[in-house]
C-alpha cells in the first residue's frame, strides 16, 4: 500500500473522531445556552453594575468606589451581622427538627402517611403567604401567639414580638424554621430509606444500643446527605430577602435588616443599583467561599474515614 492510499484510508477514521468529540457537546448545547443566558450573563452584567454609579437619568464609571464606600458603611456591618444570626439560629433548628422528623417517619406507625403529608405541606406554602401569615399570627390584635407567650410567663405583656428590636428577628427565624423543617425531613428520609436493615439487625444482634447505632451505622451513611443539604440550605437561607421583607421590612430599628434585604432597598427604594450590586458581589464572594471550606472539610473526613 503505497503513502497516498494509507493517507487517504485514514481521513475518514479521524472524520468520525472529530465526530464523536463534537456529537456530545451539540447534544448539551441547549443546556449550555440555557445557562449562559440566565446565569451568566445575568451575573456578568451584575458585576459591571457595581463599578458604576446611577443616577436618575445616567450612569457613570466610579472603578472600586462602590467597595471602598462599603468599608464605612455600618448599616452593612449591622447587615452582615444579621444575616449570620439568621442563618446559624435559622438552619440549626431546621436541621435538627427535620433530623427528628426524618427518623420518626422512617419507622412505621399508624397514620404515618397522614403526618408525612401535614409535615411536607409548610414547603408547598408560597414563602409570601407564608410570611404574611406569620406576621398576623404575631400580632396580638388578631394572632394567638403574644397571648399564648403572656400565659406561659415568657412576656410581661401580649405585645408583638415583631415590633421590639431585641426580639423581633426571632419572628422571621420562626417563620422560616416552619418553612424548612420540610426539607431536611425530605432529604435525609429519603437517605435512611437507603440505608439497609441488614447493618441495624446485625449491629443489634452485637449489642449495640439504639444510639451505638444511629452514631455508628446512621449518621456515617447520612453524612455525604447531610453535608449537601446543609451547604444549600445556608446559601438560599443566607440569600433569602422574601420572608423578612413582609414580615418587618428590616425593622425595627434595622435590627432584621439583612444583606439580602438591605440590596433590595438600595436596589429598589434608593435607586442606587451600582451599590446595591457590589453588595450583592460581597455576599457572592462569602458564599462561595463558605462552600470551598465545607467542600474541603467534607473531603478531609471522608478521607479519615
Amino acid at each position: 500500500m503505497t503513502y497516498a492510499e494509507i493517507r487517504s484510508a485514514g481521513k475518514p477514521r479521524r472524520k468520525r473522531l472529530s465526530h464523536a468529540a463534537i456529537e456530545p457537546w451539540l447534544y448539551l448545547s441547549p443546556a449550555i445556552i440555557l445557562l449562559v443566558v440566565v446565569l451568566l450573563v445575568p451575573l456578568v452584567i451584575g458585576i459591571s453594575y457595581s463599578f458604576r454609579k446611577f443616577s436618575a437619568f445616567k450612569s457613570e464609571y466610579v472603578g472600586l468606589g462602590q467597595y471602598q464606600a462599603m468599608l464605612s458603611d455600618h448599616v452593612l456591618g449591622q447587615a452582615l451581622v444579621n444575616t449570620l444570626w439568621w442563618t446559624v439560629a435559622s438552619l440549626f433548628f431546621q436541621f435538627f427538627l427535620g433530623l427528628g422528623l426524618a427518623l420518626l417517619l422512617d419507622k412505621p406507625f399508624r397514620g404515618r402517611k397522614l403526618v408525612q403529608a401535614l409535615v411536607f405541606l409548610p414547603w408547598a406554602v408560597p414563602s409570601f403567604l407564608s410570611g404574611l401569615t406569620w406576621a398576623w399570627l404575631f400580632n396580638p390584635i388578631i394572632g394567638p401567639l403574644p397571648h399564648w407567650l403572656f400565659a406561659l410567663g415568657l412576656k410581661a405583656e401580649p405585645t408583638n414580638v415583631l415590633s421590639d428590636p431585641s426580639t423581633a428577628m426571632w419572628g422571621p427565624i420562626v417563620a422560616n424554621v416552619w418553612f424548612g423543617i420540610p426539607f431536611f425531613a425530605i432529604t435525609l428520609l429519603a437517605a435512611l430509606k437507603s440505608i439497609p436493615s441488614e447493618l441495624h439487625e446485625a449491629a443489634a444482634i452485637d449489642g449495640a444500643s439504639p444510639w451505638q447505632r444511629f452514631t455508628k451505622v446512621t449518621l456515617p451513611f447520612l453524612a455525604p446527605t447531610i453535608a449537601i443539604t446543609v451547604m444549600l440550605r445556608t446559601i438560599w437561607i443566607a440569600t433569602f430577602a422574601d420572608l423578612i421583607f413582609v414580615m418587618t421590612e428590616g425593622g425595627p430599628a434595622g435590627s432584621t435588616n439583612t444583606v439580602p434585604v438591605y440590596i433590595y432597598v438600595s436596589a429598589f427604594k434608593s435607586l442606587d443599583k451600582g451599590y446595591a450590586s457590589a453588595v450583592a458581589v460581597l455576599l457572592l464572594v462569602l458564599l462561595i467561599a463558605y462552600a470551598i471550606a465545607l467542600i474541603a472539610i467534607r473531603r478531609s473526613l471522608v478521607r479519615h474515614v
